[in-house]
């Protein structure tokens, strides 16, 4: 006589099972993990031996806020997210725009337009590192070689070595690679909107702008909110890139790069994993509400 309900109970047995090893990797690896770091940014722990390791609060925390070399490596990562994620959001969505239509060609320009990807940033941060060479005139190379043998030498600079604009130029390589693939997110936006709504449309003879304008560009509202999730995501962890172009120069550090610096080359354990734990709350803090968003509208359908 079989239980009712027993297969049931097997099936979901033997998922549980399948995915056990998951779970466990995850809970010590990447949870363990937190906690561990959450554990030593409260303590006095360095990478020396300490006579007594003591838990000292939030001191690590408190110092960060008047610590001078932090304040100025997140004021960089500010200039750097703000400009890296309104130009890749700008260049991504004219692509989009121009490939919207299923011109002639579109393979070989999605292609091109994603092939960036392809590059890791250290590499990309090592040629870049050419490109901004700040030599101008004669002695010109890279950017500054190209913009004078087109005639726009007036825009030659020191880019990287600019107090004010060092920042920005470290965008330019960030924003080239990412544009191609919010290009691709904001043409399956498009796609995902039936014809149907842009024929009736015309019959009831809106323009094309319009037809954008009212139509169209309200539906890519979620595309929208998922680009400014994954690149501020990607923008806060900026490392590689960074220290690809400048090295851990002061005048481009940013908080990731602090960090590292704060840990390995300064021997402070404590004070490292406190900036670790900041950048993680500030991930947590643009990734958590949009997940809750995606899981209420997953619930509603």
């Amino acid at each position: 006589m079989k239980v009712p309900g027993t297969k049931r109970f097997s099936t979901k047995l033997g998922g549980l099972l399948f995915v056990l090893p998951s779970i466990i990797a995850v809970a010590v690896f990447v949870y363990g993990m937190i906690l561990w770091t959450l554990n030593i940014s409260l303590s006095n722990r360095t990478s020396g031996y300490v006579e007594k390791v003591e838990y000292i609060g939030l001191k690590n925390y408190t110092d960060l806020v008047v610590d001078e070399r932090f304040t100025h490596a997140l004021s960089n990562l500010v200039k750097f997210t703000v400009t890296f994620m309104l130009a890749t959001l700008l260049a991504g969505f004219i692509m989009s725009l121009l490939l919207e239509k299923g011109i002639k060609g579109e393979g070989f320009f999605r292609s091109f337009y994603l092939y960036p990807m392809a590059i890791s940033f250290i590499a990309m941060g090592t040629a870049f590192r050419w490109l901004f060479f700040n030599e101008k005139g004669e002695d010109a190379a890279g950017l500054n070689l190209l913009l004078r043998s087109v005639g726009l030498g007036f825009l030659q600079n020191d880019w990287i070595l600019s107090e004010n604009g060092a920042m920005y130029s470290m965008a330019i390589p960030a924003i080239w690679q990412m544009s191609g693939y919010v290009m691709a997110l904001f043409l399956a936006g498009f796609r995902g909107i039936p014809d149907e709504m842009r024929e009736a449309a015309r019959v009831d003879g809106a323009t094309e702008f319009q037809i954008y304008r009212q139509i169209l560009f309200p539906q890519l509202t979620p595309t929208i909110l998922t680009i400014f999730i994954i690149l501020g995501h990607v923008s806060m962890k900026m490392f590689d890139l960074i220290v690809g172009i400048n090295g851990k120069s002061y005048g481009t550090q940013v908080v990731a790069v602090y960090m590292w610096e704060a840990t390995f080359d300064a021997g402070n354990q404590a004070k490292g994993t406190a900036i670790s734990v900041f950048i993680l709350v500030m991930v947590a803090l643009v990734v958590v509400p949009y997940l809750r968003h995606v899981n209420k509208q997953e619930a509603y359908r």
